[in-house]
């Protein structure tokens, strides 16, 4: 059968700490199970442990997603709360993961709740498990289809982690005497070992100066719609920024005074990036001059000042900042398809192509994959917020340069 959520989105959560009865109460649902102690102290624990996340949304959600699933495959799978099962039984689990029951397995991204005369009550049509197609397959008019799901190694390695922390938490909760996903020592058949360095995805020099110029043209077309639009692009791929650090949430909101002049005269912008941490990211002349154009478009003074606390990127409508983080992709993705389309009429399709499957992401790749060529890599780590060099030193394509290079004339017919 269907399993039925358990946990709610954040904004609708109680804290668990304080008002578990609440929750529990209003899970008629689970009502059978939730009478035995067993199960009642197995979901207060889940609750407290997700809940200690609740300063991301993002860390939060993910959370939630393992350890529902678990919750859910343990009741009612393998008839036991979580804190009984051993690394035998774990192992099944991450198995069922990889290859869960159709009934699991959706085809689109639902609520988990709906409200219904005025109560929050479980959407019949979510699933623990969605099925999804490429971005290109997608525009091609291919839909997922339950028999095609299947769970990347990122999404193996991220359930080994998160499960990891869930059981350190019932560890120091005095719930299990042991961690049992530390105790799986062959992890390597779940996940495979990466080759040493991935290339980074990235669009090439050629089909960002498209994109650009497709900014600008929408820019002058339609200023009232695509001068943010310029600017985001800029931003994005000037600063390295991540889609979440252009937006407001739970944890920040950026705004305008976020971009900071020291003694020096030179120009900083301010992010709160992931782990909560603030960085400095060093504006170029040619960033400053986007800003300076954005903020003469919204009849702000060409530069803003340190109590300035004007939204970075307003909503559409309405006041405040833009807090949809779809919204931006949807905007890069119109920049991308309508270069795409510039790049094909002037017969450059092949060139083109990655433009097809590009995501925000890869604009952050791609700016820092630039400027690693002429500028310190110290330097560049530090603007993108990386948290050890090693992941700077992936993007410095010098290796595979060389490597090809030595490779490119080999012959078939060795003499």
């Amino acid at each position: 059968m269907a399993p039925i959520a358990l946990i709610d989105n954040l904004e609708h959560l109680p804290n668990p700490f304080t008002q578990f009865e609440t929750i529990a109460g209003s899970l008629s649902q689970h009502s059978a199970l939730l009478r035995k102690p067993e199960y009642r102290r197995d979901l207060q624990l889940a609750l407290c442990f997700i809940y200690s996340y609740n300063g991301s949304q993002a860390t939060f959600n993910s959370y939630r997603r393992e350890v529902e699933r678990l919750l859910l495959w343990s009741w009612h799978m393998a008839n036991s709360p979580t804190h009984e099962l051993r690394r035998e039984q774990i192992e099944e689990f991450i198995h069922f993961c990889i290859e869960p029951p159709e009934d699991w397995i959706g085809t689109k991204n639902v609520a988990r709740f709906k409200l219904h005369m005025g109560e929050r009550t479980p959407n019949k049509e979510w699933r623990p498990f969605v099925a999804h197609v490429s971005k290109l397959a997608f525009k091609n008019g291919d839909t997922p289809k339950t028999k095609t799901h299947a769970l990347s190694q990122a999404a193996i390695r991220a359930t080994f982690s998160i499960l990891s922390s869930y059981y350190g938490f019932l560890m120091q909760e005095d719930a299990v005497q042991q961690n049992p996903v530390a105790l799986i020592r062959q992890k390597s058949k779940f996940v495979k070992k990466e080759i040493s360095r991935k290339q980074i995805r990235r669009i090439s020099n050629l089909q960002w100066d498209y994109v650009i110029e497709t900014a600008e043209l929408l820019a002058e077309e339609d200023p009232n719609t695509h001068e943010r639009t310029l600017f985001i692009m800029n931003a994005l791929l000037g600063m390295y920024l991540r889609i979440s650090e252009l937006v407001a949430d739970e944890r920040s909101a950026p705004i305008m005074g976020d971009f900071t002049k020291d003694a020096d005269g030179h120009w900083w912008f301010k992010v709160l990036s992931k782990g909560n941490k603030e960085r400095l990211v060093a504006v170029s002349d040619d960033m400053l001059n986007s800003l300076t154009r954005y903020r003469r478009f919204r009849g702000l003074p060409s530069l803003p000042t340190v109590a300035e606390n004007t939204a970075l990127i307003p909503k559409n409508r309405g006041q405040g900042a833009m807090t949809s983080t779809r919204q931006v992709r949807n905007i890069v993705q119109f920049c991308f398809d309508q270069a795409y389309q510039r790049m094909c009429a002037d017969g450059m399709q092949a060139d083109a192509e990655d433009l097809r499957v590009a995501t925000v992401h890869w604009l952050r790749h791609t700016g820092i994959s630039e400027d690693v060529k002429i500028r310190p890599k110290e330097h560049v780590r530090e603007d993108a917020g990386h948290a050890s060099m090693a992941t700077t030193d992936k993007y410095i394509d010098t290796e595979y340069r060389e490597r090809h290079a030595s490779g490119r004339k080999k012959s078939l017919r060795p003499h």
